[in-house]
Order: C-alpha cells, then sequence, then structure tokens
C-alpha cells in the first residue's frame, strides 16, 4: 500500500484554429480539496494545449503523490502509456528514421514529471457529459480568450 497521496488530475486543451490562439484548463481533485488551473497563449496548436494541461496539473504537485490524470487526449494518453515519447527522447526526439516527434520541448517536461509522481494516464471521451472534463473544457476555451495572451515560445513555425 502507497503511503502517497492519491490526487485526480483532469485535463483539457482547446485552440481556435490549429495552430492558433489556445488555453488548456485543469481540475486538481484531493478528498475535499479542489483546484483549477487555466493559461493560453495567442499561437499555439490543440496538441500543446492537451500536454500543457498535464504539465501544469503535474507541476501544481507539492510533494509525490499517485495521480490518475484524465485527459480527452488520445495523442497524450498513448504516447505516455504505451511508451510512444520515451522512445522518441530515446531515438533524440525522431518518431521513425526520418520523422521529428512533435513539442519535443513539453513532452522531455511531462517525462520528467511522470518520472516524480505514480501517475496512470486515463482517456475519457471529449464533450459526452463527464462534469470536469467538461469544466476543464471551459477553463480551456475562456483561456484562450482572454486579452493580450503570451507567445508560446515551444510553438516553432
Amino acid at each position: 500500500m502507497s503511503n502517497l497521496k492519491h490526487v485526480v488530475i483532469y485535463t483539457d486543451g482547446a485552440c481556435s484554429g490549429n495552430p492558433g490562439t489556445g488555453g488548456y484548463g485543469v481540475v486538481m481533485l484531493f478528498g475535499e480539496y479542489r483546484k483549477e488551473l487555466s493559461g493560453g497563449f495567442r499561437r499555439t496548436t490543440n496538441n500543446r494545449m492537451e500536454l500543457l494541461g498535464a504539465i501544469e496539473g503535474l507541476r501544481a504537485l507539492k510533494e509525490r503523490c499517485s495521480v490518475k490524470l484524465h485527459t480527452d487526449s488520445q495523442y497524450v494518453v498513448n504516447a505516455i502509456e504505451k511508451g510512444w515519447a520515451a522512445k522518441w527522447r530515446a531515438n533524440g526526439w525522431m518518431r521513425n528514421k526520418t520523422d521529428k516527434a512533435v513539442n519535443p520541448d513539453l513532452w522531455e517536461q511531462l517525462l520528467k514529471l511522470c518520472q516524480q509522481h505514480d501517475v496512470k494516464f486515463i482517456w475519457v471521451k471529449g464533450h459526452s457529459g463527464n462534469k470536469e472534463n467538461e469544466r476543464c473544457d471551459v477553463l480551456a476555451v475562456a483561456a484562450a480568450q482572454r486579452p493580450n495572451l503570451p507567445e508560446d515560445e515551444g510553438y516553432l513555425q
């Protein structure tokens, strides 16, 4: 039995255009404790916002935790749970002999956070009535609509 605190995190990303203005939303649950996070960028991609939601949720933890991270991004779930992102990193951020992995800056951050915590990624169907996933979507869309959003410096193009 683990002595780690058990935290549930829901995340979502949103983008108006792809690339376009984007945001992420996070809902963190620990017992009766609830925390919501969000942020946005003026030029980014949906996948970057999905990744950033997971990163910011894990980054907000103050100690090593056991985490169930729910996201509607199969891209994020599969890349971590199937070991794709770790393989890309081991291969110098190449998906195969000719194709570079996209978003290596964010994958590197997420992989490091996954080493700091005991994380299980769980896919949830988006826009299907899951209360916390729907809340994350509201947070992400609202964050993307804020004025004076910063540049997503990791987005190259």
